[in-house]
């Protein structure tokens, strides 16, 4: 089939290669000028298990404070309308729990074994750890971890609980200083570079059944018959299906597609490493702080903070701040913060219960692959694989129960 995907971030990429790996002639249409841009490009790098992941889903960590020096949540936006009404669905859904959490950390460990393979198969350097640590200050922060824990061990993930002594031989550039009550280790976990898989994929893909038109920005999506209005181009362009993996655009009433989606922005700072065996091996979460400090090649990323705002909103130095200081307490000297820094703001397009929506649209032959939020990264390379088994009427090797189109 001719096969058009919306988006080049990590989602419209892995999606991509899916499909031509299946025969099918793809055009992805990017508004920017390369792959990876938005959403994609400087994440926490945070792969499976995804429930440890800061914001992976509503109810899991700490409560949501939106207010005060140690807001869990900025409405940066103000208390407009739609963000009261976003807020309202998210916390019915952490007090319902109605997003698919074990079958969504199914998802992700498949997605993980895929992206696994694909790496060995094409030779391809994620700068990857493995390896997690989630710190723990208190008793607390134990009790609210615990529901994420329970739904890790049903869905086979081993974790174990260790001392603080125990901790800090695990991640020997843990700071002795710091207040540590415990913390639970995950050996399996994973991280790496989402952005860099993005662009060696997309390196690989150019001219092998598979075209990028950057600096390409699609206007409308026309159903009788399918086809792609472009900006600037008089004459539609048809196609056989049409896969929508852009993010917060995908939901553009233009693009026919209406779901309840909110910008949550968030910040990382990649720093190069300044001393390794005062750096963490693989990937650290601290509970409290809902911040994760990952090790990628010889750099380390510092990622946190949640903010419902626009994208032109200016950084909010204090979140930053947080960053800083939470690398400092744990790691003294891992990083080097004076020069060489990364700092990024970018967007989670996220909906109310955490859980994307993966499968068939509302129009024949459009095809939805969106809304990841925290977990595009941990979850692209197997919403791609499932999705593509969908468009050729296979059944996956996934479940996507409950990850479809639904109602709020």
């Amino acid at each position: 089939m001719k096969i058009a995907i919306v988006g080049a971030g990590i989602t419209g990429v892995t999606t991509a290669y899916e499909l031509a790996s299946d025969g099918h002639e793809v055009t992805v249409f990017e508004q920017h000028s390369a792959a990876a841009e938005e959403a994609s490009f400087a994440t926490a790098g945070l792969l499976a298990p995804h429930l440890t992941n800061p914001w992976a889903l509503p109810g899991f960590g700490p409560a949501l404070r939106l207010m005060g020096a140690h807001a869990t949540l900025r409405l940066a936006g103000g208390w407009s309308r739609a963000n009261l009404v976003w807020l309202r669905r998210w916390r019915q859904a952490a007090r319902t729990r109605s997003a698919p959490a074990a079958a969504l950390e199914r998802l992700a460990q498949y997605s993980l074994a895929r992206l696994q393979a694909l790496a060995s198969q094409h030779e391809l350097d994620i700068e990857g750890s493995e390896g997690r640590l989630l710190l723990l200050r208190t008793e607390q922060e134990r009790a609210q971890l615990q529901p994420a824990l329970d739904i890790l061990r049903e869905a086979g993930v081993a974790w174990q609980e260790m001392d603080a002594d125990a901790a800090r031989r695990t991640e020997p550039g843990l700071s002795p200083e710091s207040p540590l009550a415990a913390a639970i280790h995950l050996p399996a976990a994973a991280a790496g570079n989402c952005r860099l898989l993005a662009q060696q994929l997309r390196q690989g893909l150019q001219g092998a059944h598979v075209e990028f038109a950057f600096n390409t920005r699609v206007e409308r999506i026309g159903t009788s018959p399918l086809a792609l209005s472009l900006q600037g181009e008089p004459q539609v362009r048809r196609f056989d299906a049409v896969v929508l993996c852009a993010g917060l655009a995908s939901a553009a009433p233009a693009l026919g597609l209406r779901l309840p989606m909110a910008a949550v922005y968030g910040y990382s700072v990649s720093a190069p490493l300044r001393e390794a065996t005062h750096a963490p091996r693989g990937s650290i979460v601290d509970v409290a702080q809902q911040i994760a400090i990952t090790r990628l090649g010889q750099r380390v990323r510092i990622a946190g903070g949640a903010e419902l705002a626009g994208a032109g909103a200016a950084h909010h130095t204090p979140t930053l701040q947080r960053l800083y200081r939470t690398l400092n307490d744990w790691f003294p000297g891992g990083a080097q913060l004076s020069s060489g820094l990364q700092v990024w703001r970018g967007a989670r397009p996220l909906l109310p219960d955490g859980a994307p929506v993966v499968g068939p649209g509302s129009a024949p032959g459009v095809w939805i692959n969106t809304g990841h939020g925290a977990g595009g990264w941990a979850l692209a390379c197997g919403c791609a694989r499932a999705l593509a088994d969908l468009i050729a009427q296979r059944e996956p090797e996934v479940s996507l129960d409950g990850l479809g189109l639904r109602t709020f």
